[in-house]
């Protein structure tokens, strides 16, 4: 992939409702985003890294750790319904406009995926080598099995809440699930842009990834497991 380009963009605004400042929050004596930032530096094959953030705060954070930071997003695009494909066409737009950087990749990495490191990103990329694929996305085994799970009404009632076939049944008897991690994004930036997704409609595979590194902060509770995990490592 030498003579392929990758951009990685991290995306972090400023707002955050349920977890405030979530993406400068100090995890083990660094604000969050640093670890991806150094993940991201140290991959093999991302050939520049930018951080797509509304906060001046964020921006001097990034550039501190050598990200680059090259605009201020604009605030329609740093509301809570904004959606994140409208963040990254907005950053290559104006990298090609006003940089003339033009790549061949994308790599969406967020910010809230402390536990993904530059092996885990570098071995993505390895496997959209090999998989010829046009875009990768990382995932995870999950955590309860969803045929045991299901919706509750207003009374709580149990009655139906699992299909009959699987309610004697032995967890590692039943089909193994995968779920999204939120960790890397990968895709052909000429088919993102054609598809406005990463979900783009073929050649794309699920790259997956160990539950361990797979911890993707929105809580206090996930900061307080994600620090578990780091003191275990």
């Amino acid at each position: 992939m030498k003579n392929k380009t990758f951009l990685a963009i991290i995306p972090a605004r400023g707002g955050s409702k349920r977890l405030p400042n979530k993406n400068i929050k100090e995890l083990n004596g660094k604000p969050l985003i640093t670890y991806t930032i150094e993940a991201s530096l140290k991959s093999k094959y991302i050939t520049k890294t930018i951080v797509s953030t509304d906060s001046e705060e964020i921006q001097k954070i990034a550039s501190e750790n050598n990200a680059c930071v090259p605009f201020l997003r604009p605030k329609e695009l740093s509301l809570d319904e904004s959606k994140s494909i409208d963040v990254i066409i907005h950053a290559l737009n104006y990298l090609k406009e006003n940089k003339n950087e033009i790549f061949d990749y994308v790599v969406l990495l967020q910010p809230t995926s402390p536990l993904r490191d530059e092996k885990e990103i570098d071995k993505a990329i390895e496997y959209l080598k090999e998989k010829q694929a046009d875009a990768v996305i990382s995932v995870c085994e999950v955590e309860h099995n969803p045929l045991w799970s299901n919706t509750l009404n207003e009374t709580k009632s149990l009655s139906n809440f699992l299909d009959k076939k699987y309610i004697n049944s032995r967890s590692q008897d039943l089909k193994t699930f995968y779920r999204l991690n939120g960790a890397i994004y990968i895709c052909k930036i000429d088919k993102l842009l054609k598809e406005n997704t990463f979900f783009i409609n073929e050649n794309i595979f699920a790259y997956e990834m160990p539950q361990e590194k797979s911890i993707d902060i929105d809580t206090n509770l996930d900061f307080v497991i994600a620090k578990a995990l780091m003191d275990w490592k």
